[in-house]
Formats: structure tokens, C-alpha cells, sequence
């Protein structure tokens, strides 16, 4: 086997995985509901005489008891101990009631409730996404350059609630003799996040943005494959806050790679 083979055999292993966690219980697919939540209690349920009113589950699901300092406790409809959730931004708390996987997520210090249908058969209607061939030219080892002080950036996102985070580094690459620099606005320090964009989403990739995690991250360098770039969630649910791309990392050049848009966008 040649060294692109090998590669692209890679690639499609890492494409089955991506699709699979797109359509686990706790994938993007199957989101029904978000609501932001209000201090107090807020009961939930699909019928009307619930605060937070759900477009599927039981009529009663239990209620929602958000304090002054932000934490939340879950008291059932059908009876049982009230239970505090831990509210962790990268690690949303969730619970279960019925076939319904709920989610306490956390913007800008703010809570919602999100809810996801285990038994929705969203996940079974999609199939692979198109993307472009594989081409190992778009895999790059970009060198990974500290800047001089952590740089405060405002984010802006696709429901326009901006988010502030702080900027560390920067990758540079090149492509076709010319130098190009994004920055990392999200993720961690083993898989920074670059949300970009470029010329691509005028006709072929998702127009908003497309994610890309760098990988094989060194002290100076950084692996950034553009074949691996993804939709964000909000491509696939209109209850996802996904963050926009920084003027930084909005790219004149077309990225032949990675995913493109979904049918009807």
C-alpha cells in the first residue's frame, strides 16, 4: 500500500467515526429543544401548562430550579429525590427522563436546557457527507508560533450571542508559495479549535464556517488537515450555538477539502 492509500484508508476510517458520533444518542442530530433558563423554578413538559413547553417527550417531565449563583437542581414529575446537576461548561451535566437525553449547557454564564430524543430516527436518515477527495496536499505541518501576550478575542456566533476568549498562538502554513496564519479560538491544548472560512463557502462548503482541529501538536509545530475539516453543529440543528469565524482566520483561497455543505444550504 503507497503512503496516499494508506492515507486516505486513514481518512475514511476517521470520516465513519465522525459520522458515527454525529449519530450516537449524544450526537447533533437528534436536538428537539433548547431553552434558556430563568432563575427559579421552571417546570417542563409538552403539555401547554408547563414553563418550558417540549415538542416531544412525556407531558410532565419534571421541573428546574435554577439558584442566584447559577446552579441547577432537577426534581422529576414522577416522583424522587431532587438531584443537583454539576454545571461544567466543557462537560455539560445530563440526565435522563424516558427516551429523552437532557443537557444543562452553559454560554457567557448563562444556562439552557437542552434536549435530545434518543428515539428519533434523524440520526438513520443521513447518510455520508459529501466532501472533497481526499488530497494529502491539504494535510500541512504548520509551525505553531506563541504570541507575544495572550490576545483577548470577542467572538461572534451564529445566534449572535458574542463570546470573549483568550488567543495563545497561531499557525502559520503555506500553500502554493503563499504564508498563511489562523488562530486558535477554541478546543484544548492537544486539538486546538480554528474556526474558518474561505472562498469555498460562496458556492461548496457551509457559508457560515467549518471547524478544524489541529492535531500533532508540538512545541512548535502543528498538523492542521484540511481534509478533516467539518460542518459546524449548527449545519445540522438550529439549536446549536456555533462561534463564527475571527477576521483572522476568514482565508482568500479556496480549501478544496474537507466537507462540503449539506443539501438545501
Amino acid at each position: 500500500m503507497s503512503a496516499d492509500d494508506d492515507y486516505a484508508s486513514k481518512l475514511q476510517a476517521w470520516k465513519e467515526d465522525r459520522l458515527a458520533k454525529l449519530k450516537a444518542p449524544d450526537g447533533w442530530l437528534n436536538i428537539t429543544d433548547r431553552f434558556w433558563l430563568s432563575p427559579g423554578a421552571q417546570s417542563f413538559g409538552t403539555a401547554p401548562d408547563n414553563d418550558l413547553v417540549l415538542s416531544v417527550g412525556p407531558a410532565h417531565a419534571g421541573s428546574l430550579n435554577q439558584d442566584e449563583a447559577g446552579g441547577v437542581t432537577f426534581t422529576p414529575a414522577e416522583g424522587g429525590a431532587p438531584v443537583v446537576l454539576e454545571i461544567n461548561k466543557q462537560r455539560p451535566p445530563k440526565f435522563t427522563v424516558g427516551t429523552l437525553l437532557c443537557e444543562i449547557t452553559t454560554l457567557n454564564g448563562e444556562n439552557a436546557l437542552r434536549i435530545r430524543d434518543t428515539a428519533s430516527t434523524a440520526p438513520a436518515a443521513l447518510g455520508e457527507i459529501d466532501a472533497y477527495p481526499a488530497d494529502p496536499t491539504w494535510r500541512k505541518l504548520a509551525r505553531w508560533v506563541p504570541l507575544d501576550a495572550p490576545m483577548g478575542v470577542t467572538v461572534d456566533t451564529t445566534k449572535a450571542i458574542p463570546t470573549d476568549v483568550e488567543v495563545t498562538h497561531k499557525a502559520v502554513f503555506e500553500h502554493e508559495g503563499q504564508t498563511y496564519e489562523l488562530i486558535a479560538t477554541h478546543g484544548t491544548p492537544q486539538a486546538p479549535q480554528f474556526v474558518i472560512r474561505d472562498l469555498t463557502s460562496r458556492d461548496t462548503t457551509y457559508p457560515a464556517s467549518r471547524f478544524v482541529y489541529g492535531e500533532e501538536v508540538g512545541a512548535d509545530t502543528i498538523v492542521l488537515d484540511f481534509n478533516k475539516a467539518i460542518n459546524p453543529p449548527c449545519a445540522f440543528t438550529e439549536h446549536a450555538v456555533c462561534p463564527l469565524p475571527p477576521p483572522q482566520n476568514v482565508l482568500a483561497l479556496r480549501i478544496e477539502a474537507g466537507e462540503k455543505r449539506l443539501p438545501g444550504h
